[in-house]
């Protein structure tokens, strides 16, 4: 199926509906697995009582999560609407997957330093993103140098989750370590510009089309930028981009374990802990909603239930005595 005529027109029409290629690889991959499941005939001869056994075959003999039952359902919804051009209707008896109710991880401030000693040059900085403005891995190596206010000490963040764009805060201890970083991306950027082969940095979506100029200007270069130039998806052409999460995400894992820290942690801990901090702090809630770039404050009230001090600072019995 690799070469699929159909799946290929899948994708060209996510790719003209603007989604990220991250989705794109994700729905690709449901759509494929669906076809297989169905012993390979074609989606357009099966029901919504197919696309409902499908989806409980996921969570009663695959035992998916819930999140990642509701991500292939997304992308069966897509292929139906927009490749199909028969849209689902309801779809009966569906085995939904439970969704645990979770707390997430939260490193404590004595942590958030100990992890930062363990930390130099750009992973100092990126970790000083993640935790100090409440960033996402990819929000931060998604960063251009367009996108920082020095003056308001304010980020922007551009094409979050849900295609939204939002401002968040920018740290007094990031701000020079901003800087030094932003100085050896203007040295490279210097050096590249004089390099006749140089094809300019990734610009998102049709962009390159509309302004061609921009590839090769210093405000939409990434503030991460990768050591290789990887082709572009739509083109070919091979233009700059940022760096891989994955890496990121080794180093810091490797940071967890300097500092002896037993929690399970991931980069999107630093998060975690922005939020939970802010809260502790006495910042109102709703201000820490639009820092996150949540949707609705309920996602942000999870983070109530895991501060050091509740509405009610509740204390034990056993203190008392």
């Amino acid at each position: 199926m690799a070469k699929s005529k159909f799946i290929q027109l899948v994708r060209n029409l996510m790719r003209a509906n603007h989604y990220s290629y991250q989705t794109e690889k994700n729905y690709i991959y449901w759509i494929r697995d669906y076809i297989r499941f169905h012993k390979m005939e074609h989606p357009q001869n099966l029901s919504e009582q197919d696309v409902s056994n499908y989806l409980t075959y996921l969570a009663v003999n695959r035992n998916v999560s819930a999140n990642t039952q509701n991500q292939s359902l997304n992308a069966l919804v897509f292929l139906y609407k927009h490749v199909i051009k028969n849209p689902l209707g309801l779809l009966p008896s569906i085995q939904r997957a439970k969704k645990p109710k979770r707390l997430p991880t939260v490193f404590s401030r004595q942590e958030i330093s100990s992890v930062f000693s363990n930390l130099e040059g750009e992973y100092l900085l990126i970790a000083s993103l993640l935790y100090g403005s409440g960033l996402r891995i990819s929000e931060t190596l998604r960063l251009r140098v367009k996108d920082i206010d020095f003056s308001n000490s304010s980020l922007i963040i551009r094409e979050s989750k849900g295609d939204k764009d939002r401002v968040t805060i920018l740290s007094a201890h990031t701000t020079p370590l901003l800087e030094r970083q932003l100085k050896r991306c203007k040295t490279a950027f210097s050096l590249n510009k004089q390099n006749d082969s140089w094809n300019g940095v990734h610009l998102p979506k049709a962009l390159g089309k509309k302004y061609p100029n921009a590839h090769f200007s210093w405000g939409w270069q990434f503030v991460f930028p990768s050591q290789t130039n990887p082709p572009d998806l739509i083109t070919g052409i091979r233009r700059g981009y940022h760096r891989h999460p994955r890496t990121i995400g080794k180093v810091l894992n490797r940071s967890f374990k300097q500092s002896n820290i037993s929690k399970h942690a991931s980069g999107h801990t630093f998060r975690h802990s922005f939020a939970t901090h802010l809260l502790e702090d006495g910042y109102d809630i709703r201000t820490v909603q639009e820092l996150l770039g949540h949707k609705n404050v309920e996602t942000t009230q999870i983070y109530t239930h895991v501060m050091n001090k509740g509405a009610n600072a509740v204390k034990s019995p056993l203190d008392n005595i």
